[in-house]
């Protein structure tokens, strides 16, 4: 999925932002944006006809503007197992990411609609998501780990700062020394960092990046 060209949907009820996505996906010649609709029943219908690897659905469309794009995900997920979908919300707020992840986590990305004009971000949401990764939202982890003024699960409360600031990018789905690099940490540090998680979290360390971050997200919707 790495060098294929990307078949991509888009939602969201403004045209202008649809077409400015588009236009910004399209760039580099890695993604072909080849559905573009205003709604969640849209886009359902429209990919009964047009296969894509991914979809970028704003979470709020009409007709009620509230969660069409987290039920539009869970429909996808069920109906095209290999189709991943990325939900972009404005708002970092920690109980639409437990209902998005309710059911599982694979192929599913929480994002905050700042990170659009990321491009870098985006696309690597998009093709995690594609392989049947999981990413969420740095901001939006936070928001679940209880900080700030929340009261969080108190195995959560264990973590560090330097844990929690690890923890935010594994569940962002990114890889021991891309961790490093963000944090200004030695592999063999963040490798150490990632242990005690595991170890405070009651969770079983799995060498896949995606089995471990999803072990991370279902943990974390639980709590």
């Amino acid at each position: 999925m790495s060098d294929a060209v990307l078949r991509v949907a888009v939602a969201d009820d403004h045209y202008l932002v649809r077409e400015g996505v588009r236009q910004l996906l399209e760039l580099g010649g890695e993604v072909e944006v080849v559905i573009g609709v205003g709604s969640a029943v849209e886009l359902l219908a429209a990919l009964e006809r047009e296969p894509v690897d991914v979809v970028l659905t704003d979470i709020r469309m009409p007709p009620g503007h509230h969660l069409e794009g987290i039920e539009a995900a869970h429909a996808i997920r069920a109906r095209y197992p290999s189709v991943g979908v990325v939900v972009l919300s404005a708002h970092a707020d920690a109980s639409y990411a437990r209902e998005l992840f309710r059911e599982g986590t694979a192929g599913l990305a929480y994002l905050l609609k700042d990170r659009v004009g990321d491009r870098t971000e985006l696309l690597r949401a998009l093709r995690a998501t594609a392989s049947g990764n999981s990413v969420i939202d740095p901001q939006v982890v936070e928001a679940m780990l209880g900080r700030p003024g929340s009261r969080a699960p108190s195995r959560l409360a264990q973590l560090s700062e330097r844990e929690r600031e690890v923890l935010e990018q594994m569940a962002a789905g990114r890889s021991n020394p891309a961790i490093g690099q963000i944090l200004f940490l030695s592999v063999s540090a963040v490798e150490k960092h990632v242990s005690a998680i595991f170890t405070k979290l009651g969770l079983v360390e799995e060498p896949s990046s995606s089995r471990r971050v999803a072990a991370v997200l279902a943990y974390l919707a639980d709590g």
